[in-house]
């Protein structure tokens, strides 16, 4: 019979220590809006699980799900603007 024992530590060996970087922590804080609002449609989304959706927990989705698409939007156009060269520069 053959161990795993020793080939966990070939997958676990020298796991890092350093942390994200400030481009991460920065890629992480643009993206903040759209993780707040995903979190905030899934917290609508669980609330009606077990249940119909009442006419408030249809406006509380449909205000999610605009939330999210807004935010999703927003971080497209900035990307996009990264990208767009000025004109006259």
């Amino acid at each position: 019979m053959k161990t795993i024992a020793a080939l966990q530590a070939v997958v676990t060996a020298n796991p890092p220590t350093d942390g994200p970087t400030a481009a991460e922590l920065d890629a992480i804080e643009a993206e903040m809006p759209l993780i707040s609002a995903e979190v905030e449609l899934l917290d609508a989304q669980i609330m009606t699980i077990d249940r119909p959706p009442s006419e408030l927990d249809t406006q509380r989705l449909r205000r999610a799900v605009r939330k999210v698409l807004a935010a999703r939007r927003e971080i497209a156009n900035q990307t996009a603007t990264m990208f767009v060269p000025e004109v006259g520069a």
